[in-house]
Formats: structure tokens, C-alpha cells, sequence
């Protein structure tokens, strides 16, 4: 018996429970369960998968009421599954695991519309982000560090106590045009910054290597 084959077993039981007649690899579909003039599919895999969801995306031409079941790994309050799980409800699909070792099973969703609700908050520090950004430093589809708002702002305050030497907050805001330099020099949250004395700010070894390193991004 193959881990897929080892869910039907538990799928089945599961929705006899609910009144179903259940049957097997009915057509193109894993599992089809009839109850009256209502008919249910599930689509059966060892996991999440494109191929998965596209299958059960196809089944939604015949019912409303289409399932993946899964084997059950780790914890359905991890990341990776919660993110699965928002795409089925999205696709308007149920969810089922399956855990393999007692044939387990738990539904997480059931097919239904799905309307997203809009996030105001993180639209809106987006926006804010989108706005900040000078330029377009970043090249789409990068998986290591990014370029932000608040890093060019820390770059800018560098580059200007590159040139000027030790020199108090305020003069540094008025150089870059940063009014939030003296928080970030004194937040230092990337290290590149050192109090000499009270209001007055330097560049440590780490702010020269910044610099060179985003020579062509500093401004």
C-alpha cells in the first residue's frame, strides 16, 4: 500500500460518517462520495502540491464541494501549512489530513467561497514603504537582502559622516534631508554608528564597510 492509497481508507470512513456512499478512482477523480442528489470529490496526495490543487481545481466543474486530503506532517499551526491552507480556502476548496500512523483524520476548512479581507494597516505601510524608496534598488525575485527605506536612510546618514566627520544629529538630518537621522543613528540598529560624545555621531569600522559595499546606493 502506497501513502496515498493509505488515505482512502480514512477519507472513506470519514464521510460515511457524514451519510455518504463512498467509491474509489470513479472517472478521473481519487475518491467520489454521493449522498442523494449531492456528489463530493476528493483528490488524494502525500502533500500539498501544484499538481494537487490543479487537479482539485478541475473537479469544480462537476460539484462545489471538492477536498484535498493529505497526509498529516508536523503541526497545523506551521507556517508552510497555514499558507496552504489559505490558498485552498481562496480556491474555495475543504482540507483533510490524515494522520498515517492511526488513520486520524481532520478537516481545517470546507468548500466555500472565500472573500479576503483587506489588511488597511499593512496596505497602508506598503504605501508608505513604496513611497520612501528612492529609486528602484532592488532586482525582482530576490531571495537575499533587500534594499529598504530605512537602510538608504541609514546609508545616507553614513555617506554624510563619510564626508563631514563627527557631527551633531541635526546637521546630518539637514545634509540628507533625513529628519529621522538622529533615530536611526541612535537606534544603530545595523552597527555602523558610535557616540564620541553626547549629539554628536561617527561612523564605526562596519559604517565604512557598508559603504563600500553599497558605494553605488549610498546618496
Amino acid at each position: 500500500m502506497t501513502a496515498e492509497t493509505a488515505l482512502y481508507t480514512p477519507v472513506k470512513a470519514l464521510l460515511e460518517k457524514r451519510g455518504y456512499t463512498v467509491k474509489a478512482e470513479v472517472g478521473s477523480a481519487d475518491v467520489v462520495a454521493r449522498r442523494n442528489d449531492d456528489l463530493l470529490i476528493v483528490e488524494l496526495k502525500v502533500s500539498f502540491s501544484l499538481v494537487l490543487l490543479q487537479q482539485a481545481v478541475t473537479r469544480l466543474a462537476l460539484t462545489d464541494a471538492v477536498y484535498v486530503a493529505v497526509a498529516r506532517k508536523g503541526s497545523s499551526r506551521s507556517q508552510a501549512f497555514r499558507s496552504n491552507l489559505l490558498i485552498c480556502r481562496r480556491l474555495g476548496l475543504g482540507v483533510i489530513t490524515v494522520r498515517l500512523s492511526d488513520g486520524a483524520t481532520e478537516v481545517h476548512c470546507d468548500p466555500a467561497p472565500f472573500t479576503p479581507r483587506k489588511s488597511f494597516k499593512r496596505r497602508q505601510q506598503m504605501l508608505r514603504e513604496f513611497d520612501r524608496l528612492r529609486g528602484d534598488p532592488n532586482l525582482g525575485g530576490t531571495s537575499g537582502a533587500r534594499m529598504t527605506a530605512y537602510r538608504q536612510d541609514a546609508l545616507a546618514c553614513a555617506a554624510a559622516l563619510a564626508r563631514s566627520g563627527p557631527c551633531a544629529a541635526a546637521n546630518i538630518a539637514k545634509t540628507t534631508g533625513r529628519p529621522n537621522a538622529r533615530s536611526i543613528m541612535y537606534k544603530n540598529h545595523y552597527g555602523w554608528f558610535v557616540r564620541p560624545e553626547k549629539g554628536i555621531y561617527d561612523l564605526t569600522e562596519n559604517g565604512h564597510q557598508a559603504l563600500a559595499e553599497y558605494n553605488m546606493l549610498a546618496g
